[in-house]
């Protein structure tokens, strides 16, 4: 049995216990339905040995050797994922275009007597979902951005909002990247361009239309992934509301915020390295030594005042939409909780008004 999706949302409302990806773990890696679990029919190196063969010798030892290799894999599945799983069980099952490899599976799970179902077009039917609502549609939900320079605390405003009328997208969470020079988290890589967008999509589906969506202002891209064209489209036209806080405050946040890179010399002075060419000999000079004197609070307000602000003055003046202004006196976490309350007040008026 089949099934059909129109919607992103559609996947959710159908209920499955489990969806079930069978293509090979690189693939699965590069990309997947949001909560899917990889059940590969094959793995990388026994679809690379099939393709070979069915290439190479003919496409009939290509898919004895294929169906071979299948049958052990899901006997394998069985007897580990699938022994405990009831009578009722009904799982979703896709590979790259609803064919052979999920057709595979499904078959034998309901040779088994469960309520296994096959997507429709794979993999690919769902990509194309995605590309639509980030690519081609108009973006349906009424974003307002969060803006202010460095060290305004804009993501952890964000984590602390519980106004049940304001909606919140941390577009730098799902990048897992903090949009500077500061960059990735420690041992943490960035998602592929298509599982972010998974992840957008996955997010904003499930999401009011009819609510605000707070998120932050961002650049196109974050890190290495791009923000889709029209999510940055709705971006670039929402209202904001403006941070501004003391030069000392920002500072002290920034040095507790980014303990992981205080805490490594190497990484500090690689961050500093990649500023070259945008400031002189002096400027630099100075920020290393900061950094080596350990006086991190000092070099944070540099940064800031030498390099941060500046950019970032550039990049607003770019923007003529309403903008609110909020000044912030403290950046400590219980300041953060109150600052949290007054953006979320303010983003209920701007979107009413």
């Amino acid at each position: 049995m089949t099934f059909s999706i129109s919607s992103l949302a559609d996947i959710a409302a159908a209920g499955f216990d489990d969806i079930i990806d069978v293509r090979s773990p690189s693939e699965f890696a590069e990309d997947h339905l949001p909560g899917a679990i990889n059940l590969p029919v094959l793995s990388d190196a026994q679809r690379a040995e099939v393709g070979t063969i069915y290439v190479q010798n003919s496409r009939l030892e290509a898919r004895k050797l294929g169906a071979g290799l299948v049958a052990r894999n899901v006997a394998d599945h069985i007897d580990a994922y699938f022994a405990d799983k009831p009578g009722s069980y009904r799982p979703l099952i896709y590979c790259w275009r609803g064919g052979q490899r999920s057709n595979s599976m499904a078959l034998i799970l309901k040779q088994i007597g469960w309520r296994a179902e096959v997507l429709e077009g794979g993999y690919r039917t769902y990509r194309r979902l995605v590309s639509q609502m980030l690519y081609d549609a108009d973006f349906a939900w009424n974003l307002v951005l969060l803006d202010g320079n460095t060290g305004c605390a804009k993501t952890d405003i964000l984590n602390a909002i519980e106004d049940p009328e304001v909606q919140v997208v941390d577009l730098e969470g799902l990048a897992r990247h903090r949009g500077s020079v500061f960059g990735g988290f420690v041992d943490v890589s960035q998602p592929s361009q298509k599982a972010f967008e998974s992840a957008l999509s996955h997010i904003f589906t499930a999401l009011d239309p009819a609510k605000p969506v707070l998120v932050e202002a961002e650049s196109s891209k974050i890190g290495q992934v791009l923000v889709p064209p029209s999510l940055w489209k709705a971006m670039q036209a929402a209202p904001r509301i403006h941070l501004s806080a003391p030069v000392d405050e920002r500072a002290t946040y920034l040095t507790r915020a980014y303990s992981d890179i205080v805490a490594d010399p190497a990484r500090l002075d690689n961050i500093i390295d990649r500023l070259q060419g945008l400031h002189s000999h002096e400027v630099l000079k100075n920020w290393r030594e900061l950094a080596a004197s350990g006086d991190l609070e000092a070099l944070a307000a540099a940064l800031m005042q030498d390099h941060y602000d500046a950019a970032y003055s550039r990049q607003r003046a770019r923007h003529d939409v309403k903008t609110v202004g909020l000044a912030v006196r403290r950046l400590d976490p219980a300041g953060i909780v109150e600052v949290a309350g007054s953006v979320a007040s303010l983003t209920r008026e701007i979107t009413r008004s």
